[in-house]
């Protein structure tokens, strides 16, 4: 008799949902990528995502959803026949203005079914393109995984609206994933009565897009900064830091001209919301040039002798595929827990994830 198979635990759910497959991982001409997390228990606030645009969407489909829309927008409705789409509802609001012109109701069509004409060449490019997705909770155990999970979802039915509206991803997905972090006044009052103490959900995030140019762009909430390693020269390059443009983590941080943003509590206000102008670039200029995604587990961005240590691991195994690269950068990292625990320190011991991007 075939035993039942019982439900899984809080930690193992968690676990898996924020542990992507190999299957995912997408492939572009000229790129190799990997990447892998080691929780610092049974379930750690680590994140990584593939985002397979090929995979998760139809974009084919889409793609005819946009130019029949292109068309239908252009359309006038008959005389008895119900509203097809927001066009047609907003041409019937605006008819019933005052200063209406017959006129107008051209040009708004026009205006809308170019919108769509963009959106449906916007998605093309998704064929070419992969997004990477890192998250680091504060702290490790079930709540940094919860709100890594929070991200994640917020995210993903974020992303369906960028793509039926713009046919790509744009820095407001983001911005509206910062205020989804963003501590309300009114939570924040009703949890200091019971806890008597500040409440915050804290991550850290970047979120970029890989091009077969080996072109990647990406927007940096509070985390390390990227590591470029060139293949000709054997060493981490220096990366000119006004292309680095890092914000503050998620949350922490809201636009001073948000409407809602009496609501929230801020560290300061931002002076504008997230836009183009906040997303930085890097290039992997040559075959065998490799970006390297990390947490703070594995290396916080600004200790010298553990960069130094990372670059000689990089030196011993850059001409291997990703997936090695990644997993030999976690052995590292994994060893140095070992010395930590040597030292009395295991409290230190933090999640890891390595995301290798690799120009071949």
């Amino acid at each position: 008799m075939t035993k039942a198979r019982t439900a899984p635990s809080i930690d193992e759910y968690l676990r898996e949902r924020l542990m992507p497959v190999e299957g995912a991982i997408p492939h572009i001409p000229g790129i190799d990528m990997f990447g892998n997390s080691i929780p610092a228990g049974t379930v750690g606030g680590d994140l990584f995502e593939y985002i397979n645009f090929q995979q998760r969407y139809d974009i084919g489909a889409r793609i005819q959803q946009a130019q029949r829309l292109s068309k239908e927008f252009l359309e006038p409705l008959p005389p008895g026949v119900p509203l097809r789409n927001s066009v047609d509802d907003h041409v019937q609001w605006l008819k019933g203005t005052p200063g209406y012109k017959p006129e107008m109701e051209a040009e708004y069509r026009f205006a809308r079914s170019s919108e769509q004409v963009r959106v449906a060449e916007e998605l093309r490019d998704l064929y070419s393109t992969a997004g990477i997705l890192l998250v680091d909770a504060q702290g490790h155990g079930i709540i940094s995984a919860k709100i890594a999970s929070t991200v994640h979802d917020t995210f993903h039915a974020l992303m369906l609206t960028e793509l039926d509206r713009y046919g790509r991803t744009t820095p407001m997905l983001l911005e509206n994933i910062n205020l989804r972090l963003a501590q309300s006044v009114t939570a924040r009052n009703a949890l200091a009565i019971i806890e008597k103490e500040e409440a915050r959900e804290i991550a850290t995030m970047v979120y970029g897009e890989v091009r077969p140019s080996g072109h990647f762009r990406f927007a940096n909430f509070g985390h390390p900064p990227p590591l470029v390693f060139s293949a000709e020269y054997r060493k981490f390059m220096r990366i000119n830091e006004s292309r680095m443009v890092q914000l503050l983590a998620l949350g922490l941080q809201i636009p001073a001209d948000d409407p809602d943003r009496k609501k929230y509590y801020s560290l300061n206000f931002r002076q504008k919301e997230f836009d183009s102008s906040d997303v930085a670039e890097i290039t992997l200029m040559s075959p065998g040039d490799i970006l390297v995604l990390y947490t703070d587990g594995v290396y916080d961005g600004s200790d010298k002798e553990a960069r130094e240590q990372l670059e000689a691991v990089m030196r011993e195994h850059y001409r291997e595929p990703a997936k090695e690269i990644c997993n030999a950068l976690l052995n590292y990292a994994v060893k140095q827990d070992d010395q930590l625990r040597e030292s009395g320190d295991a409290d230190l011991i933090d999640d890891k994830t390595v995301f290798i991007v690799k120009r071949t």
